[in-house]
């Protein structure tokens, strides 16, 4: 008898990436970022000014200036 695939629930596919997540050495945070933060990091050129509301190029930024001042 053939069920077909197994449906994954999100909170096991959520669980699965954390699993994940701790076995490659990462943590998942929630941060907030003030408007001088995000002008910070336009003024340091990680952040083109048109993209100050847009959250992927924001999180590339600060994973660019987190690379750059926290690497051993």
């Amino acid at each position: 008898m053939n069920h077909g695939p197994a449906v994954v629930s999100s909170s096991a596919d959520r669980m699965r990436r954390h699993r994940q997540r701790r076995r490659n050495g990462l943590r998942c945070l929630t941060i907030e970022l003030r408007g001088t933060e995000i002008d910070a990091l336009i003024s340091k050129q990680l952040l083109l000014g048109c993209d100050r509301d847009d959250s992927i190029a924001i999180k590339r930024g600060l994973y660019e200036f987190l690379d750059g001042h926290l690497r051993a």
